[in-house]
Formats: structure tokens, C-alpha cells, sequence
């Protein structure tokens, strides 16, 4: 079973689907900045999201279909436009896929952790130094088998 069984919404598939169609790059749907903060305690009683707002986008040129964040330096959170299920076919101890940044994002001071992930929906996304500078459904995570 290739990669891109379990994701869906794939943007552009000749530029995100790697050679070996081992790994699958997704892209960015949207960037939420952290309005106010939610709340974690021992118990899990008072458990409450954070709440997030999707951050600002402009154009760089009237002429482009897309429009860019511009990022601070900063936490954020990332929706994809693309959705992952695994049915527990993935060829691994764990059943799960690893989704870690791509290097374009990580040599341009933005960042995630690397993930092992059944489904995935928003993770959060940092940016270090000067900011970042990020076009609507740019590559932004690779996904690939363990």
C-alpha cells in the first residue's frame, strides 16, 4: 500500500508525492495565531482548549492565486489541506505514519515536532529569529512510513 492511500485532499500530487512514493509532502491550509491560552491540570477536570485565530494573510502581488502569512517570531498552530487516516495497514510496530518538517521550513527558522500519527488535524508550528515568510499551501511537513 503506497503512502498516499491515507491521505486525502492531496493539493498537487506531482510535486508533493516523493520519487518513491515512500513519503507525501502536505501542505499549509491555514496558520492560527494563540488568542488566549487554555488550561491543563492534573485531573483532567478543568481541561480547556486554547483559543485560536486564524492569522492574517496578504498578497505579495495582485497577480498571485495565493495570498502569504507573515509570521513572527513566535508559536502558532497549522491546519493542513490535506487528511491523513491510517486503517492499520501501515507495515510498522505502531501502525502509525512520522511526519516531521521539511527541510526548506527548518532551514528558514520554522519548525514542528516530529510526530508518529494515526490522523492528523492542527499541530503547533514555531518560528524562530527574524519571522518566516509562508505562501498559502506551501510544502511545509513530510509524511512517511517508519
Amino acid at each position: 500500500m503506497a503512502i498516499t492511500d491515507h491521505v486525502e485532499g492531496i493539493v498537487h500530487a506531482e510535486t508533493q508525492v516523493h520519487e518513491d512514493a515512500a513519503a507525501i509532502d502536505l501542505t499549509a491550509a491555514e496558520i492560527y495565531e494563540i488568542a488566549s491560552p487554555g488550561r491543563v491540570d492534573f485531573g483532567g477536570g478543568e481541561l480547556e482548549p486554547a483559543d485560536i485565530e486564524p492569522h492574517e494573510r496578504v498578497w505579495r502581488n495582485e497577480d498571485d492565486d495565493y495570498q502569504w502569512w507573515h509570521l513572527d517570531a513566535g508559536q502558532y498552530v497549522v491546519a493542513f489541506n490535506e487528511t491523513v487516516a491510517v486503517d492499520g495497514s501501515i507495515d510498522a510496530s505502531d501502525g502509525r505514519l512520522v511526519l516531521q518538517p521539511r527541510d526548506a521550513i527548518l532551514e528558514r527558522g520554522g519548525s514542528h515536532p516530529t510526530l508518529h500519527v494515526e490522523t492528523i488535524e492542527r499541530i503547533p508550528f514555531a518560528v524562530g529569529g527574524a519571522g518566516l515568510r509562508l505562501k498559502e499551501n506551501a510544502r511545509i511537513s513530510t509524511l512517511l512510513e517508519p
